[in-house]
């Protein structure tokens, strides 16, 4: 009876139940150092906050769009940024609930656009790439909703935090900072290598065509001065 009881608590643990006891198994057995102890929770609320990142693939003409429920009075942010394809522009668009339009850009590069919901509802953001009829592009997007959430369990403290609870939220904090740096020289990064990839490979080919127009005009010209000492017969030697 008590093994069935046991094994029913802790298949209804939930994934925030199972972090606060890690975090505390952790905390009171001073297993790890402060820095390990902030990676940990860095990836506990990394999976427990609600955002979005992603990079996904915008045919030409098409139109890509995403969804996400959001309550009311909750504070989103967008950013987004074109890595490859074109011009490296696209349309943006945000939507609410009600069909009211609460973001609109055309041919952006990368932009970030934050805004306060006004009702609770389904929001929509929508990437247009209808304005290209060849090139397919490469876009990143990340959505943040709400305030970061705070570390499983700092919230449950009557009292102030221990040092080693604090440390953990500075490089917590830290951490973060450097994810975001990250991912931003990663796009730069790759966003950069496309162009390169896309000059060297402009470059190769006017090189291919300017030694083929070389050759040509050589030929050309070593046929003319040909012509030019051949031996013909004139009026004078027929005579």
């Amino acid at each position: 009876m008590s093994r069935s009881r046991r094994e029913k608590s802790a298949a209804s643990l939930t994934d925030s139940s199972i972090a606060i006891r890690i975090r505390d198994i952790i905390l009171d057995k001073m297993i790890f150092t402060p820095i390990l102890v902030a990676i940990f929770m860095t990836f506990i609320n990394g999976i427990l906050s609600k955002s979005v990142e992603l990079t996904f693939e915008l045919p030409d003409s098409a139109v890509e769009c995403f969804y996400e429920e959001i309550e009311k009075n909750t504070s989103a942010a967008l950013e987004y940024q074109v890595i490859t394809g074109g011009q490296y522009d696209v349309d943006v668009k945000i939507e609410g609930p009600n069909k009211q339009i609460i973001y609109q850009q055309q041919k952006m590069q990368y932009d970030s656009h934050q805004f306060t919901t006004q009702m609770t509802g389904i929001y929509k953001v929508c990437f247009s790439n209808e304005f290209s009829t060849f090139s397919h592009k490469l876009v990143y997007m990340e959505l943040n909703v709400g305030p970061e959430k705070p570390l499983p369990g700092v919230g449950d403290h009557a009292t102030v935090l221990t040092q080693l609870e604090t440390s953990a939220e500075e490089i917590h904090s830290a951490l973060n900072r450097i994810i975001d740096h990250q991912t931003h020289h990663r796009l730069r990064e790759a966003q950069g290598r496309k162009r390169a990839e896309d000059l060297n490979e402009r470059v190769f080919w006017w090189s291919m065509g300017e030694s083929l127009a070389i050759v040509c005009v050589t030929f050309i010209q070593v046929m003319v001065l040909k012509n030019f000492f051949s031996d013909r017969p004139t009026l004078y030697n027929r005579m």
